[in-house]
């Protein structure tokens, strides 16, 4: 019976979301009211699970989300993002330039939102490709699979954080593996399979429309707002802005292994918790950036804001779904379900993610949805919480489809049509997902010696 009523509570959750065009945050709550009552939880309980599940999924991840997208729009406005990425580009060359493409598209996703990536870089990339003839659809999917890798799997975005707090584990271990993982997923699936569209549309003599190029880069050109002839920030201090809070996330993780117990530990433990590491680099980044920025700190800062609140919300609500999943037994239930099966913990995890995120396209519910369902058999199945967490964001990277709006902004922003947004978008990102699943697995073959994985 709770298989029935979780199947019917996933078809509700499409159906609200699809065909009712329900935004997905009401629509998690919906559902999440509408599965505790199916499961004769008692009323007062339903209201309970779904105000405290989603006041703490907030709670753990709504201060470092929201700093995060500060800090990403300091490196976006004072120009930083924009040098790093010519950096990158005039480093390489023209000849690897989908190696520079993926490790721009790499760096930018981790503090700036997919579609202002696109959005971003789209007018270069189509400049590229018309100069060197590599295949538009090849530097979609490689920008494209570097920014989702990120997106899912390195903090500080959102999705990556709300599987930390499902699971219980440490973010800075957590994101050591996790960067790696992700930097996996975007060689093997930006890379290397947009490699292979490229030989495949230079054999087919593909060619594409690149008439409105000068228009397109025009306006581009004045939606950064960089005409007003204040110098770009260098590429070197945008990253500084980045490594800042990173490298103090990961002292903080990494210290109690090396360092003896005392004061020296207790301070670097709290400069590298989450919220104060974030809180740092964003002072560091208003400080630094400030002599680039076309506008004042507080009004970008106040745009942040506004930018992450749907996200936060839509965070929050998966969240409440999935604790009441977790209430009623519902998560319990299907873990051992699929144990029947002898299904691997860590394919078990890619595959309820990649289905979810299959069916309703966003990467955020399909992650906290199946962290909270996951929860309590990873921390019992003898792989390593991380690892499980690591499989569950792959889980989220590919196969997206017509459902999900970052498909039509790839086919938009890079003027490809939807058969080619399918080929570089949809299958490149579950190529990224497989085989960071393929590395997930390799690292639990020795997760008894690599540090902080037991």
């Amino acid at each position: 019976m709770l298989m029935v009523i979780f199947l019917i509570s996933i078809a509700v959750l499409l159906f609200c979301i699809i065909k009712l065009k329900l935004n997905a945050f009401v629509a998690l709550l919906v559902t999440a009211y509408g599965t505790g009552i199916a499961c004769m939880m008692p009323l007062a309980d339903v209201s309970d699970v779904v105000t405290n599940k989603f006041g703490s999924t907030l709670g753990g991840i709504g201060i470092v989300t929201g700093l995060g997208v500060m800090l990403g729009m300091f490196m976006y406005e004072s120009g930083g993002i924009d040098n790093i990425a010519n950096g990158i580009l005039k480093a390489l060359g023209d000849e690897k330039s989908q190696f520079a493409v993926a490790v721009s598209g790499f760096i930018t996703g981790i503090p700036v939102f997919g579609d202002v990536v696109y959005i971003m870089f789209a007018p270069m990339l189509r400049v590229l490709s018309k100069r060197t003839g590599y295949s538009m659809t090849g530097y979609a999917c490689a920008i494209s699979v570097a920014t989702t890798c990120t997106f899912a799997l390195v903090l500080p975005t959102a999705p990556p954080l709300a599987v930390a707090e499902n699971m219980g584990i440490n973010v800075g271990i957590f994101f050591f593996y996790a960067l790696i993982s992700a930097f996996v997923g975007m060689f093997v699936g930006g890379i290397l399979y947009g490699g292979f569209l490229n030989r495949q549309d230079r054999k087919a003599g593909k060619t594409w429309d690149f008439s409105d190029m000068d228009a397109e880069i025009e306006a581009a050109t004045k939606e950064t707002g960089k005409e007003s002839g204040k110098p770009k920030m260098s590429a070197g201090l945008a990253l500084s802005i980045l490594l800042v809070p990173i490298l103090l996330i990961l002292f903080g993780s990494f210290g109690p292994m090396f360092l003896p117990e005392g004061g020296f530990l207790d301070i670097i433990k709290f400069l590298g918790s989450k919220n104060v590491a974030m809180t740092i680099g964003v002072l560091y980044g208003a400080v630094v950036s400030r002599p680039y920025l076309q506008r004042s700190i507080t009004d970008i800062m106040s745009d942040g804001a506004d930018k992450v609140g749907l996200i936060l919300l839509i965070t929050g609500a998966g969240g409440a779904y999935g604790g009441i999943l977790q209430a009623s037994g519902i998560a319990d239930f299907i873990t051992g379900f699929f144990g029947n099966f002898n299904i691997p913990i860590l394919v078990l995890c890619f595959v309820i993610s990649q289905v979810l995120r299959c069916a309703q396209g966003s990467t955020t519910v399909a992650l906290t949805t199946t962290s909270a369902i996951m929860a309590s058999a990873a921390a019992t199945s003898g792989v390593s919480p991380i690892l499980c967490a690591i499989a569950i964001c792959a889980g989220g990277i590919g196969l997206s489809l017509p459902n999900d709006s970052g498909f039509w902004a790839i086919s938009r922003f890079f003027h490809i049509d939807v058969t080619d947004t399918i080929r570089g978008w949809t299958l490149g990102g579950f190529v990224a997902g497989v085989s960071i699943l393929i590395f997930a697995c390799i690292l639990s073959l020795f997760q008894g010696v690599l540090p902080g994985l037991m």
